[in-house]
């Protein structure tokens, strides 16, 4: 999520991938079939992308989840996902770096705000499909650059063997409690999750706040909400206050004793796709695009526990308040969200 501009424009020298895939002869701008509304349009990029033969992803996503998504779309369509996986800043300044010289990627996957960025260095293709249709409004930025396929909905988490269900708080305020002194915890990066929730108490209220639960009951910070969520598990962390929901569903299902509630509205940010504008496989990319968005993987992802931006498919947090926030809100606030978290939690420790 840390994502800054300067991230989009500094150059960390990263090497280019050896023997990058090149586009086979005679392939063909995207630009047309990227706008291409005709109802044969999966039937057109399908045979197209057959011709192409594969196509290169850059994720962060699990390599586990990646599989069971690629596996369905290679036997679906008959084209190949060749897969780089790596962490955002990793794979925004590759595609930067790529991009001043030998464009080798078909598809970003990746946060909304890197998807943002890339889209304000004009190297995602704007795209207009059928698809989108189906989406939930917040998962389409109005430059339909890319689009979210995916939400990571922080909730809070807790300790089953140290928390009480009836214990849990029902509010924020709940926390100013002294019961709650030293059980505390926070991942390190979720700064935009601090100011959404600021936000939406008031500036100066919200702020207080933060200020006199760190004061009173202190506030520990973790690095990584995989590591936050076993540490609840473990019991080192009696209730954390960020956690992607996914992930603690996922732990209480192996019978981990662990389980999750939300102080409404939870907070969602989102994951997604998009198309490189110079993808050397464009026909396959587009085709993927479709596919990340259509039902077949709106559903995978579901059953994996992500929350899908299809309003085709059934989401695992029917009924809880969400509140969606704005990939490019959140790169145009990242150097006031990141001041705003080291002085309110990092200070303190």
């Amino acid at each position: 999520m840390k994502l800054s501009r300067r991230s989009v424009i500094r150059g960390l020298g990263l090497c280019m991938l050896a023997g990058a895939l090149m586009p086979p002869a005679g392939a063909q701008s995207s630009h047309a079939m990227a706008s291409y509304q005709g109802g044969d349009r999966e039937q057109k990029l399908a045979a197209a992308a057959r011709k192409e033969g594969s196509l290169l992803l850059y994720t962060a996503m699990p390599r586990e989840y990646v599989t069971q998504l690629n596996d369905v779309f290679e036997k679906k369509y008959g084209v190949k996902v060749i897969v780089w996986q790596a962490v955002g800043e990793s794979i925004l300044q590759r595609v930067l770096n790529e991009n001043r010289s030998a464009p080798a990627v078909d598809v970003i996957h990746s946060t909304s705000t890197l998807l943002e960025a890339l889209a304000r260095e004009n190297i995602l293709q704007t795209i207009h499909s059928p698809v989108q249709k189906t989406l939930i409004p917040a998962a389409l930025p109005k430059n339909h650059m890319y689009a979210s396929d995916l939400q990571y909905v922080i909730v809070q988490a807790y300790n089953t063997n140290k928390v009480k269900k009836e214990d849990l708080p029902r509010t924020y305020e709940d926390l100013l409690d002294p019961k709650w002194k030293g059980k505390l915890s926070i991942e390190a990066s979720d700064n935009d999750w601090l100011a959404s929730v600021i936000n939406d108490m008031g500036t100066e209220k919200g702020t207080q706040y933060f200020k006199d639960l760190v004061a009173g009951n202190t506030l520990s910070v973790r690095q990584g909400h995989t590591l936050l969520t076993s540490l609840v598990a473990a019991g080192e962390v009696p209730l954390a206050l960020t956690v992607y929901q996914y992930s603690a569903e996922q732990a209480r299902k192996k019978g981990a004793p662990v389980d999750w509630f939300a102080i409404e509205p939870a907070v969602s940010i989102f994951s997604g796709v998009g198309v490189a504008r110079k993808a050397p496989h464009p026909n396959a990319a587009l085709l993927y695009y479709d596919y990340m968005l259509g039902p077949d993987a709106q559903a995978i992802l579901a059953r994996i526990g992500y929350p899908p931006t299809s309003t085709l498919v059934e989401s695992p947090l029917k009924g809880l308040k969400i509140k969606y926030l704005d990939g490019a809100e959140l790169l145009d606030g990242q150097a006031r969200s990141e001041a705003q978290f080291k002085t309110l939690i990092n200070s303190s420790r």
